[in-house]
């Protein structure tokens, strides 16, 4: 048997909720090959679960990446990048490669922090990635950023945002709104450059959510390199991230992360699509 091979160019979440971790686990449960090119490791303080952040050398980067690129895969994915060096990397990995798809998950901050990490990596990513995305996978705060637009608060503002993203160049975008809105359900928009959709799941009253970007992100790039069209690869998607929030569980006191293996192993969640 043969498998597709899949890259996430990524940071290291130490607890492995999110990150690399989240993403190797996701791209095992879509049946591809993962492999990873590691751009920063996170840690947290035990007492408080504070984010320590630690980037890689460059040089550290280009070694895996150039060892990752030999094995030819067939999709990658960016998350964790930070400053504008490394985005410019991931952006020309993919350019040297022969993949056919790059997902581009814009992490801006860690998980319960509020502030860009790096604010000029906005720029770079719109410069240096969007340009070359398949899909682009921004949350609310995320698509703001990248669309020059104040937070996001209803789905007229994601259409508008979602149409400047894409205008940057990403052939897809994809926003995350979840369960920010007054909904029963939690909505993402869906932007094909042509039609907008609405792509929705039942809202879960739970916490437990750690790694959900990630792993969506990650699960679409599985899609891609398994054959699937966007469309497909991103509702799949939605449903996998769906089950894997509803069965999430409590880590310690302060996170508890999704379930990666709930859509396989435990119940599939049905996503509906409505034009807006």
């Amino acid at each position: 048997m043969t498998l597709k091979k899949t890259l996430t160019i990524a940071g290291s979440d130490t607890s492995a909720g999110a990150g690399m971790q989240a993403d190797l686990k996701t791209f095992q449960e879509h049946y591809t090959y993962g492999m990873v090119a590691l751009t920063t490791i996170v840690s947290m303080d035990p007492k408080t679960w504070s984010h320590r952040v630690d980037p890689l050398p460059l040089e550290v980067l280009d070694k895996q990446i150039e060892t990752a690129l030999s094995i030819n895969p067939d999709a990658i994915k960016t998350g964790m990048l930070g400053v504008r060096e490394i985005i410019e990397r991931a952006g020309k990995a993919y350019l040297d490669s022969s993949a056919k798809h790059f997902v581009v998950d814009p992490v801006m901050v860690c998980k319960g922090e509020d502030e860009v990490l790096n604010p000029d990596s906005v720029d770079a990513m719109n410069e240096l990635l969007l340009p070359h995305a398949t899909v682009v996978t921004p949350n609310l705060f995320e698509a703001g950023q990248l669309a020059n637009m104040s937070p996001l608060k209803t789905i007229d503002d994601m259409k508008v945002a979602a149409q400047k993203i894409y205008d940057h160049g990403a052939k897809h975008v994809v926003i995350k709104g979840g369960k920010a809105f007054e909904d029963s359900h939690a909505i993402d928009l869906y932007y094909d450059g042509n039609t907008f959709y609405k792509l929705m799941t039942p809202k879960f009253e739970t916490s437990y959510n750690h790694g959900a970007g990630c792993t969506f992100a990650a699960s679409v790039t599985a899609n891609l390199a398994n054959g699937k069209q966007p469309m497909e690869a991103i509702k799949d998607a939605k449903a996998f991230v769906a089950s894997a929030i509803k069965n999430g569980w409590k880590m310690n006191d302060f996170v508890g992360p999704v379930n990666h293996g709930a859509y396989h192993n435990i119940e599939k969640i049905k996503v509906e699509v409505e034009e807006v």
